[in-house]
């Protein structure tokens, strides 16, 4: 009989804007690591030697996060050494996966207690630092890789999603976000702080309340020119009924790049017990998936449906969802595919108005749904990501 694996806490930092100037910019990432781990062993009074292992995923592990950054900062941090540390690369998957890793090590009795997060140096460390596998023309080619926004621009066009559509979406996220950061709704945020204890962080900085759609309405679309350089004619050969791919997503709603980090405490009942601890949540069920990778954003739908069926539930058994706002026409897909009321969704913004560190951001969406789980007290959350060559991601959480 598998055990069960509990959410004892989940904390992260605050998003700051991920270029020169950005309030983060001068933290190192190893820092952003290090910042949570201490945060998490003072805030639960933590022995860390019962914690057997962090995983922490990464989108670009090079350089300063390279080389296994989860080992590194336990080794920098005040944790005992006994501690082992692993890196994951799953794209804007790996966050989320590295939370489910640890809990499926915890289900199958390998550990007691373990812990799974993500990092993201943006600013330090853009998009594409790493290289990457398809960056080969012939590889491009024979995989029918393109942009992923224009992937995004693809899902909007089959859907008959307008450039109204996913603005009126992108005002809706920055209003939630600024509304729940004002009522201080964000309770697994933790604020980044120096050696000395001075803050250097304490609140997303990447929000915009007086988002509008007028302004939205000026923005030039982002990927016309992948449309128009190739990538356009690539995708048609895989989705020949697309005459034409219409440009719909901008800066204004698309992802937000960002820096930041996440970290997610996991363990069995009598470990929870022993450290004195009240686990929050129960995991119930999660799932993975492959999609068509050209279009590649379109996991999230068949990942739901396959972790509902793990636990035998349906989406009606769920309260409120969580989905990685990767671009507008994502979550728009999802709620219609799966008949989800704005209501449920999203309900204090995403990644559109707070943006989207890639490897850290799906704990960070679990954290955000369990406070608001609790904040509502509500029953059951789900928390979803599309990722990049076609992969979708969810995980099922229930309140203890």
């Amino acid at each position: 009989m598998a055990t069960e694996a509990y959410i004892y806490d989940a904390i992260r930092t605050p998003r700051g804007k991920g270029k020169a100037g950005g309030s983060l910019y001068e933290v190192k990432p190893i820092d952003l690591v290090a910042n949570l781990l201490e945060a998490m062993k003072e805030r639960n009074q933590l022995d860390t030697t019962m914690v057997e292992d962090v995983i922490i995923a990464t989108g670009e592990p090079v350089n300063e996060q390279g080389q296994n950054i989860a080992k590194t900062a336990l080794t920098y941090s005040s944790w005992d050494n006994v501690t082992t540390g692993a890196q994951l690369h799953r794209y804007c998957a790996g966050g989320l996966d590295a939370v489910n890793i640890a809990a499926a090590k915890v289900m199958a009795g390998i550990e007691d207690m373990a812990c799974g997060g993500g990092v993201e140096s943006m600013s330090r460390l853009g998009i594409g630092a790493s290289g990457a596998a398809q960056g080969d023309a012939w590889v491009a080619m024979k995989t029918y890789g393109i942009s992923q926004g224009l992937g995004a621009d693809m899902v909007a066009t089959l859907d008959g999603f307008s450039r109204e559509d996913v603005d009126r979406y992108a005002v809706m996220s920055q209003q939630r976000a600024a509304f729940a950061r004002d009522n201080g709704y964000f309770k697994s945020l933790v604020p980044v702080v120096d050696m000395n204890g001075v803050t250097i962080l304490d609140n997303d900085e990447f929000i915009r309340p007086a988002t509008t759609m007028e302004a939205l309405a000026k923005l030039k679309p982002a990927f016309k020119m992948f449309n128009d350089f190739g990538h356009g004619d690539m995708a048609r050969l895989k989705y020949p009924q697309l005459e034409e791919i219409i440009n719909v997503h901008t800066p204004g709603n698309s992802s937000g790049i960002v820096d930041g980090a996440s970290l997610v405490l996991v363990g069995n009942e009598q470990a929870g017990k022993d450290q004195g601890l009240t686990p929050r949540a129960r995991i119930v069920s999660f799932a993975l998936t492959g999609t068509e990778p050209t279009i590649m954003l379109t996991g999230p739908v068949p990942a739901a449906e396959k972790a509902l069926k793990k636990a035998g539930l349906t989406i009606d058994d769920i309260d409120l969802f969580e989905l990685n706002e990767a671009f507008a026409s994502v979550v728009l897909r999802f709620q219609k595919q799966l008949n989800i009321a704005d209501e449920k969704i999203n309900v204090n913004g995403g990644a559109i108005a707070m943006g989207h560190p890639i490897g850290a951001t799906g704990g960070m969406i679990l954290g955000s749904l369990l406070d608001e789980l609790e904040r509502r007290e509500l029953k059951r959350g789900m928390a979803v990501l599309c990722a990049g060559g076609g992969i979708g991601i969810a995980t099922i959480i229930e309140c203890v």
